[in-house]
């Protein structure tokens, strides 16, 4: 039966655009959006199917769709509603009663226990069947702690350290412990048996949601999963893990888990389902193009979805960015000298060959390049010769420095800054007739662990029963107020680091811990301190790895992140007074941040514009939905700042200047200023991050695209973007360059320069796809 929800979308445009896309997809405007239309399908398709059987996805993904179906059900006899029902095609007088679905839970980590808030039977009790009125005895759920166990023993009991040795399905056991794991796999492994008959039983899945990960993965089926599969027990890969991390409390932790997930089969059995993946944002649109448009293969898990005729990809169009048809449809229209650039960069590094070397055939195997020789541009030579000229400006902005200028450098989490653009900043620093300013605008807490901060608790405590500690107590050297004292600690760890000295480290790292407890507890008694100390210890010891933190814990987390940037500017001679810590209100560690308010988060980055008068104001530029929401709502903050501070100043010459880093990254296209980096450069940035970001070592939150620090995933993007850079201008040009800055050059910084009214309106682009407003 066809949609009229659906049909409200595709009145203009087709639901599939043959050859390349091979299921159906709709694309919207914004990620509130792309929420109303799954919300309006998802009752539209409850209305028809009063008993019908539901999945829903777990996550961030799933934020605004919970948020409309919430807001529609609680309004849903008030006059808005009805009329908006109505434009959706859907008949108001219905009603939009759920309880008589069935809910079935996609997916669950192994081993976790069901009451831990980061466990997904909570989200989806909390969510699902609380949130949406859904009927208990009507949901099949997975509870871990009811799966598979003896009689009177827990998950703890049978797991220690919550590890599960997969392979005991298959080998022999070695002892009493493992005979028990080899039992209890066996009886999960019955469990998901009967899981999968009792979904059938019913029918199949009538409707289907979910997200779509890192890999291309649904619901838990990675990469490489069988087509055919059911409801299992089974591992993840590293992607699914990294992404998992914050969840989970670590990759530490996330390395241990199994998890159980229904099959692809288990979602294809019913050839009626109404099967909808939803992804937002730039950085899903590689993976959302293979799955759409790429060969049925167990590489993409999607592709087995296709077997359904009610299979959708509901988009945002960043997400869409890169399915061929609908870009080629846009690009023949009106190319922009930003598309040309990108279409002639892209031929360029597919044929590795030098831009100046391309020829008329290469643009005609490519439907790109030849869709820009269709739209009337200039001959083959002329386009190339501009690319060319364009690449090699933005390398020369690079290698200029400017004098005489205030920089204030913002960053969402305290090392964005080094990792989006740290050579640009340290070239700037060694003029000295720059002055810089570093603000971090979040607490950044979430990327502590409590293993971490046991290893610090543990330390401090045996620290201050030294007799240097106790003289600093007597000079009232931790006062949380004496800045002299405060900015010592950061020379005393640097003086360590210099001197490779693990006991001078120690002290400066224990002395800054000790001053924050000092302000955290507003306690200066020694004994009271070493009693909070103990507190702690037991807290970090008892707390289940992802468990949200209380407040006080929350600021002492972000506290030892605030220190770790205080060393990393330290490292060039910036003393604690311009590096700021701004702690928004909006950061709160809930799976669905709050929106920034004026009051609460605007105002404070004002204050510090009116009190510094940069001339430069740096920023996170992220796509839309790509990396950390953080990263969104901190540019929307400093962007409204600076809206506020040009209006009181009247200062229309202020520079911005964006960056990306890890989460994402600019195509050469995209941005104005390439910043040349060396071998000597990149032995710093790896220096500085290792002897700074000491919570940050392990990568226990690491990105799904590198299985280490962050520091070394930074150095891996800016080769790449070197590398593309020597495809497209030939190696001549950097070996054979007459500035040794150039012939030193390993890997490329991509920063965008904007004015004022440039950054108003990608910030209004950004906060329309973002918000729907």
């Amino acid at each position: 039966m066809d949609s009229a929800v659906e049909q409200q979308f595709l009145q203009d445009t087709q639901l599939i655009h043959p050859p390349a896309e091979k299921i159906g997809v709709i694309v919207v405007d914004s990620f509130p959006a792309l929420g109303t239309l799954a919300a309006m399908r998802f009752i539209e398709w409850a209305q028809d199917h009063p008993e019908g059987v539901i999945a829903l996805p777990t996550g961030k993904t799933p934020e605004h769709f919970i948020k409309e179906v919430t807001r529609l059900r609680d309004g849903w006899n008030s006059v808005e509603i009805r009329r908006e029902t109505e434009a959706w095609g859907i008949d108001p007088r219905r009603g939009c009663e759920l309880g008589g679905l069935h809910f079935i839970q996609i997916d669950e980590f192994y081993p976790i226990n069901p009451l831990h808030h980061n466990s997904f039977y909570y989200y989806v009790n909390h969510f699902y069947l609380e949130g949406f009125g859904l009927d208990p005895d009507r949901a099949l759920l997975i509870d871990c702690s009811r799966i598979g166990l003896p009689e009177g023993r827990t998950l703890e009991d049978v797991w220690a350290n919550d590890e599960v040795d997969i392979s005991l399905r298959h080998r022999m056991a070695r002892s009493r412990a493992e005979r028990q794991q080899k039992e209890v796999i066996e009886r999960v492994d019955q469990w998901c048996v009967e899981y999968e008959d009792r979904i059938r039983s019913l029918g199949g899945i009538g409707f289907f949601l979910g997200g779509i990960g890192p890999d291309g993965h649904i619901g838990f089926n990675v990469r490489g999963s069988d087509l055919y599969s059911t409801t299992r027990l089974t591992t993840i890969n590293y992607e699914t893990q990294a992404a998992a991390a914050g969840d989970l409390g670590g990759i530490e932790v996330a390395r241990k888990r199994l998890v159980i997930t229904i099959g692809l089969a288990t979602i294809t059995y019913n050839p009626e389902c109404v099967a909808i993946i939803i992804a937002a944002g730039e950085a899903k649109a590689g993976i959302v193009a293979e799955a759409v448009q790429a060969e049925r293969h167990v590489r993409f898990p999607a592709s087995a979805l296709r077997a359904l005729p009610a299979a959708r990809f509901y988009l945002t169009r960043g997400a869409a960015k890169d399915l061929q048809n609908r870009r080629l449809a846009t690009l023949s229209a009106s190319p922009s000298p930003e598309d040309v650039e990108q279409v002639v960069i892209d031929l360029a590094v597919a044929k590795q060959k030098k831009i100046e070397g391309l020829k008329e055939k290469d643009f005609g195997d490519s439907p790109f390049a030849a869709g820009l020789r269709a739209a009337g541009l200039e001959s083959v030579r002329e386009i190339c010769a501009r690319v060319d000229r364009s690449l090699k400006a933005k390398i020369e902005a690079g290698t200029h420095t400017m004098a005489n200028t205030i920089f204030l450098h913002t960053e969402p989490h305290h090392d964005d800054l080094m990792l989006g653009y740290l050579p640009f900043i340290v070239r700037h620093i060694r003029d000295h007739s720059t002055r810089h300013y570093f603000a971090t605008l979040t607490s950044g807490f979430t990327a502590v662990t409590n293993q971490f901060m046991l290893r610090q608790c543990r330390k401090l405590k045996s620290h201050i029963k030294s007799s240097a500690f106790r003289e600093l107590e007597v000079l009232g050297y931790f006062d949380p107020g004496n800045r002299v004292f405060r900015n010592r600690d950061v020379w005393q760890y640097l003086d360590g680091v210099a001197a490779g000295s693990r006991t001078m480290k120690d002290d400066g790292e224990m002395r800054r811990l000790y001053r924050n407890l000092v302000e955290l507890y507003e306690e200066e008694d020694r004994q009271s301190l070493e009693d909070r100390i103990e507190e702690l210890i037991n807290y970090f010891e008892t707390q289940y790895p992802g468990k949200k933190d209380l407040p006080y814990i929350q600021q002492l987390k972000g506290m030892c992140r605030e220190w770790e940037a205080d060393c990393l500017w330290g490292y060039f001679g910036w003393s604690g007074e311009s590096v700021r810590h701004l702690r928004l209100g909006f950061y709160t560690g809930e799976i669905f941040t709050e929106e920034p308010t004026v009051a609460r988060d605007v105002a404070p980055v004002l204050k510090l514009l009116e009190e510094v008068h940069p001339d430069v104001i740096t920023l996170a530029l992220d796509p839309e939905a790509s990396g950390p929401d953080t990263h969104y709502k901190v540019l929307q903050t400093v962007t409204e700042a600076i809206r506020l501070y040009e209006g009181k100043s009247g200062r229309k010459d202020l520079q911005i200047l964006g960056y990306r880093n890890v989460w994402y990254r600019f195509h050469p296209s995209e941005a104005d200023i390439f910043v040349p980096v060396s071998l000597n450069m990149f032995a710093l940035q790896e220096s500085a991050f290792r002897n700074t970001f000491i919570s940050q070592k392990s990568a226990s939150f690491p990105s799904y695209e590198h299985d280490g620090p962050f520091s070394e995933l930074a150095q891996k993007i800016q080769v790449s973007q070197y590398q593309t850079l020597k495809t497209c201008l030939g190696r001549e040009f950097f070996n054979e360059h007459t500035s040794a800055l150039i012939r030193a050059t390993r890997g490329m910084v991509f920063l965008k320069k904007m004015s004022l009214e440039e950054l108003y309106e990608h910030s209004r682009k950004l906060r329309q796809s973002t918000e729907n407003l």
